[in-house]
């Protein structure tokens, strides 16, 4: 028997002491189903931007986590979304027209364009993410204070621990 099977079969009982953890299993797979038709994220744009489709708020996305780290390039952006770079290209171009993007020269390689949010651009992803705080906020509106914060906090504490199981155990993570 392998050493990772050895060590998965020793430190899991066989089976859950109660139905919490099957409950658990269960709710993670209608939540993947959620998530995987990203319903939050589609009904945020239709109440902030109608126009717009999911790969725009991808790009938006994508730009705003990799400013701070540097120039973006559509090639970056391409890279974080995994998709091919002609598709990140239309889609920042689409962007550009609607000023919520645009292109300039890099400060340390003119020959090379990169891509900055522009003020409409911020304050639409502004507006996408109170839309999705509004969303959650409506799912636990009739929840007692004391349980949406016991939620927040395990919550976390439960995607940190997925978290720290998958880099443990992802082949592809240097580590």
């Amino acid at each position: 028997m392998n050493e990772t099977l050895t060590s998965i079969l020793s430190n899991s009982p066989a089976e859950p002491d109660d139905d919490n953890v099957p409950l658990i299993g269960r709710s993670m797979a209608r939540m993947r189903l959620l998530t995987g038709r990203r319903l939050i994220g589609r009904l945020a744009i239709q109440s902030a931007a109608p126009g717009l489709e999911l790969s725009h708020l991808d790009v938006l996305d994508a730009v705003r986590r990799a400013q701070p780290a540097g120039e973006v390039t559509v090639g970056l952006i391409a890279e974080m979304l995994r998709i091919d770079p002609s598709r990140a290209s239309r889609v920042v171009a689409d962007m550009v027209g609607r000023n919520v993007l645009r292109r300039e020269a890099s400060q340390a390689d003119a020959r090379r364009i990169v891509v900055v949010m522009t003020a409409a651009g911020e304050a639409l992803l502004a507006e996408i993410r109170a839309q999705k705080f509004a969303i959650i906020s409506q799912i636990v509106s009739d929840w007692p204070e004391e349980d949406v914060e016991r939620f927040a906090t395990l919550f976390d504490r439960f995607i940190g621990g997925y978290e720290a199981i998958f880099l443990s155990r992802d082949k592809d993570t240097p580590g």
